[in-house]
Parts: structure tokens; sequence; C-alpha cells
């Protein structure tokens, strides 16, 4: 797929995804702290209440363009899915796992797309892909002493909804290449703050609720509301106008990275080899998804005579 602006922007794109996921990862850290202030649907409608505020304001007019409203209706029941599983699934599994199951993503996306667009990403993202992957069970099957009770095939009901957060999530990523423009981005993040606050908020007279205002928990929805979701959202649809959707996904296996370093930079947990092996395969893997087909092509015209 050739994206638009040709390489120049793409690579302005993932360098942006990048920073995107470094932010994201550390994140992870801040919304399991703040769960425990405030209980996950109420703390996800302040936090989107925050960022459809700053986007309403900027975006004006532009959320009613042709097409828009419909497009981010879709993309946020998608995008609500996801954070509301990922949310919960938090008060019953670690930052680090949570943020390793949610990464699967990097091979829903793909499997997705095939079937889709019945269309095979280039070689150097299938290779980053599996590499990802690898890297992500690698991370996510550590060692954790005795099993307590309630898991399935190693798992429990937090890592559960992560994967399921990883699926919506997916879809997510898949509809905001096919929906994204080089100039619609403020309206189309916008529709979609604003849908993701309204349906967290449906939610609260059927959860149990519980707020307790303090200066950390404030602080947590005002960082995630402006940055982790007004700014971020708008950071990738921009950057997915740019490149493709399985471009994004494998960039996006970096985010569980960040988030342990974050998790072991604050004291929470500590991770051994087999871990920071996993680590750096997803880092080969989004290294091989950027620049293998590049060093490959320049191999080639290497190897070819000049041209007559």
């Amino acid at each position: 797929m050739t994206t638009p602006g040709g390489d120049g922007a793409r690579w302005r794109a993932d360098g942006a995804l990048v920073l995107l996921c470094l932010f994201w990862g550390v994140t992870f850290v801040v919304v399991k702290d703040a769960l425990a202030f405030a209980d996950p649907f109420t703390f996800i409608t302040l936090r989107f209440a925050v960022g459809a505020a700053v986007m309403v304001a900027l975006a004006g007019r532009r959320m009613f363009a042709p097409g828009v409203l419909r497009k981010g209706v879709l993309l946020s029941v998608l995008l609500f899915l996801s954070f509301a599983l990922q949310t919960v699934g938090l008060t019953d599994t670690t930052p680090s796992r949570a943020a390793f199951l949610t990464g699967l993503n990097v091979l829903f996306v793909p499997l997705f797309s095939v079937v889709l667009h019945k269309r095979l990403p280039r070689w150097g993202t299938i290779v980053g892909v599996v590499l990802a992957a690898v890297g992500l069970y690698a991370m996510t099957m550590q060692d954790e002493g005795p099993v307590r009770p309630g898991h399935l095939w190693g798992l429990y009901l937090g890592d559960w909804l992560s994967i399921g957060c990883a699926a919506t999530y997916a879809g997510h990523i898949l509809l905001t290449e096919r929906f994204a423009s080089r100039d619609g981005v403020l309206g189309l993040v916008a529709v979609q703050l604003s849908g993701v606050a309204l349906l967290s908020a449906l939610c609260l007279p059927f959860v149990e609720r519980r707020l307790e205002p303090t200066p950390a928990l404030i602080g947590a929805v005002l960082a995630c509301g402006v940055l982790a979701s007004a700014v971020a959202i708008g950071v990738q649809t921009w950057g997915q106008a740019r490149t493709t959707a399985v471009r994004a996904a494998v960039i996006f296996a970096l985010e569980p990275v960040f988030a342990s370093v974050a998790s072991v930079a604050v004291g929470r947990e500590v991770l051994g080899p087999r871990e920071w092996f996993g680590g750096a395969l997803i880092l080969l893997g989004v290294l091989i998804s950027e620049l293998g087909p590049v060093v490959w092509d320049g191999w080639r015209a290497r190897g070819r005579p000049p041209a007559s």
C-alpha cells in the first residue's frame, strides 16, 4: 500500500506512533494507581469527558462534516470497548501483563486485514509480526509462583479482558486506517472521545461506583484525558492517515515494553531474563518491519547491473 506523501510522510508517522507508544506505556502505571480511588467506568467517563471537551473546542463544526459523524460513532464504539476491557482488566492483573496482552493486537490486525482487504503485508512486516508475537508470549507467560484460584490456561479474568481489548483495538486500528484523512483529524477524534464519554456514562447506573476525588486521581484524569486521550488519539489518527494498519500494529507492540520499563522504574514489578528477552524480540520485530525491506532493496539494487 502506498501511503500519502511518500516515504518521508510514512517515516514521520511511524516516529510519531513510537513516541505515542512511549507515552501510553507510562500511563498503564498511572491508570493502575488511579483505580485505587475510582471504579473503572467512573474513571473512563471522567477521562474521556475531559478529552472530549478539549477536542470539541478545537474541532467545532468539523465534527459535523459529511461522513465524520458516522465514522466517528463507529470508531467510538470500538474505542469504548477497548478502554472498558483494558481498564476493568487492570483491576485483576498487573500493568505489564495488561500491556503485553493488549499488545496482541499485533497478531489480530494482520489476520483481520487479510480477511477484510484480501491482501498480505510485505515480508518485513510479517517477520516483525511473528517476532513481536513471540516476544509478547515470552513476556506474558512469566512465572508468578503459586497459581491463585480462577485461572484458565494460566490466564485470569483480567488477562482475558486484556485479550478482548486487543481484539477490539485491532478493529479500531483497521477502521482508523480506512477512515482517517489528512485534513479531518480533529472532527473524527472529537466525535470518538465524545462517544466514549457518553457510552461510559450510560454504564454507570449498572455498575458499582466508587469515587475519592484525591489529588492523585484528579491529576490522573487530567493527564489521561488531555494527553493520553485527546492528544494521543489525535496523533494516532494523524499517523494512520500516513502509514498502514499492520505497520502501526507492529509499532504498537512497543507499548508493553515501555509499560514494563515504567513499572520497573517505580518499583511496581521486577522483570527477569525471560521478560527482557521478550522485550528485545519485540524491538527487533519493529526494526525489521521498519528497516528490513529498505535494507533488502538496497542490497538488491547494488547487485543489479547499471541501466544502459
